[in-house]
C-alpha cells in the first residue's frame, strides 16, 4: 500500500478533519512522508482542507 493511499484511508477512518502530525500518529508514517502525500492529494483534488493544517475528504 503507497503512502498515500494509507493517509486517505486514515482521513476516510476519521470523522474529523487531521492535522499532518496526527496522520502521520495514526499511521505510523514519517510527517515529512505524510506532507508530501497530502501535498500530491491536495493536487488531484481527492483531499481538502477545510481550515488552515487540516485535512478532510473532498465529497
Amino acid at each position: 500500500m503507497e503512502i498515500k493511499d494509507k493517509v486517505l484511508e486514515a482521513l476516510k477512518n476519521s470523522a474529523e478533519p487531521m492535522k499532518g502530525g496526527e496522520i502521520a500518529e495514526a499511521t505510523g508514517i514519517d510527517k515529512k512522508e505524510v506532507d508530501k502525500a497530502i501535498k500530491a492529494l491536495k493536487t488531484e483534488g481527492t483531499i481538502i482542507s477545510p481550515k488552515r493544517c487540516y485535512y478532510g475528504i473532498a465529497e
